[in-house]
């Protein structure tokens, strides 16, 4: 049973056959959005049912693009936390910060839950080869996933990619490939041997449902706030998928009726100014971001020059009233670092451009000191080690401890 009823192209409207296969629409050569009946949703379930269920992304399964729910390919997707940063809030001078966590997922970063949507629907659909170009996290969730769903995957990364994802695509029996240039050119790798591969283009937002999977980040954010949304919502974005899913499940949420209001928190689209495309386009009022030449962060997930649904992370944080906002790359780790020691919570490179802009947000007064701001952490810390370079002090045993040293 399934509530989809069909596909829609993000900029036309025209409507597709869901159950085709399709990456981006034709025509347009956008990206392709899941529609559902809504109403029926609405009278199959209700919140309270959803209390009942375990604690997962599966739990959403009304709002999910499987025919059966019961053959996803899942390694256990759980609910990420909202993690309260009350050090941090005060230093800011705010009374309510928090991160939802998704460093807690399966692959170590939200990229867990549009790959586990998007194989099995692959998986259903018949696809048996898949191949991504991906800036890390990506590659290792389309492994980790294309391996459990029993196909054949091929993954092209940067050479900077950090060494932990490359380690975790070939460990997970992807045809992994380093490639001399950034992500647009791993993609253009994708797309010209679709022919001869016979493989399926699983790139972000080049088919339609990676972004239901990362749409459950605004699903579970609305429950686990007792069907509410925070005041602000800033969010790493590269390619934008898990921004714009989450907007796209705050319309969805408000439709069943199952929000408390219809307020909508601003989001803020937050880039390194290394590779900065959305904010240079948001900055002079354009809704499509030109390409960011020699992009260059050590935030990988956000070296992303050109992001195929640019205009629909424009659309959102304007609809919104937010921003695309850039930090400074020279205050990345720094921030890495400062949450870490004022917290305990190690957040990626990503994640840290987002604190980085919450501070310039507060001191400019964007900000309210009584607004409640959540932080989406999107991966660990400890998939970055070449973000973090360090010479640790030592100690020889043989000789005396200099306890001043210490």
């Amino acid at each position: 049973m399934t509530f989809v009823t069909h596909l829609e192209c993000s900029l036309t409207g025209a409507h597709h056959d869901a159950n085709a296969v399709h990456g981006l629409a034709p025509g347009s050569n956008k990206p392709l959005l899941v529609r559902y009946d809504l109403d029926a949703v609405r009278a199959a379930v209700d919140r309270a049912q959803l209390q009942s269920r375990p604690r997962d992304m599966w739990r959403w399964r009304e709002l999910l693009p499987l025919r059966d729910p019961d053959q996803a390919v899942a390694l256990g997707e759980s609910e990420t936390p909202l993690v309260p940063l009350p050090h941090l809030a005060s230093d800011l001078g705010l009374r309510h910060l928090t991160v939802k966590d998704e460093s807690r997922l399966p692959t170590g970063s939200f990229k867990s839950r549009g790959m586990a949507v998007a194989i099995s629907r692959a998986r259903e659909l018949g696809i048996t080869k898949v191949a991504a170009p991906t800036a890390g996290n990506a590659g290792g969730a389309l492994a980790a996933y294309a391996a459990r769903a029993g196909m054949e995957s091929w993954v092209f990364m940067p050479t900077d990619t950090p060494i932990t994802n490359q380690i975790e695509c070939a460990l997970a029996g992807a045809h992994t490939f380093l490639v001399d240039g950034l992500i647009d050119d791993c993609g253009k790798i994708v797309g010209a041997g679709k022919a001869t591969k016979g493989w399926f283009d699983m790139s972000t937002l080049k088919e339609p449902y990676r972004l239901e999977g990362k749409k459950t980040m605004g699903l579970e954010l609305c429950e686990q706030l007792g069907w509410d949304v925070p005041d602000v919502i800033l969010y790493p974005t590269g390619g934008g998928t898990g921004l714009i899913g989450m907007w796209k499940a705050f319309e969805e949420l408000e439709a069943l009726g199952w929000l408390r209001s219809s307020k909508r928190p601003r989001m803020y689209a937050c880039q390194s100014d290394g590779c900065a495309p959305i904010v240079r386009a948001f900055e002079k009022g354009e809704r499509f971001a030109a390409k960011f030449e020699n992009a260059s962060t050590v935030a990988s997930g956000l070296r992303v020059p050109a992001a195929v649904g640019d205009f629909l992370i424009l659309d959102a944080v304007r609809a919104s009233g937010g921003k695309a906002i850039a930090a400074r790359e020279s205050d990345i780790v720094p921030w890495m670092r400062k949450v870490a020691s004022r917290e305990g919570l190690a957040v990626c490179p990503e994640t840290a451009v987002c604190f980085a802009v919450l501070d310039g947000l507060i001191a400019r007064n964007e900000i309210r000191p009584d607004e409640h701001v959540v932080v989406f952490n999107t991966g660990a810390a400890s998939k970055y080690p070449e973000a973090v370079p360090l010479e640790l002090p030592r100690i020889d045993p043989r000789e005396p401890i200099d306890w001043s040293r210490i």
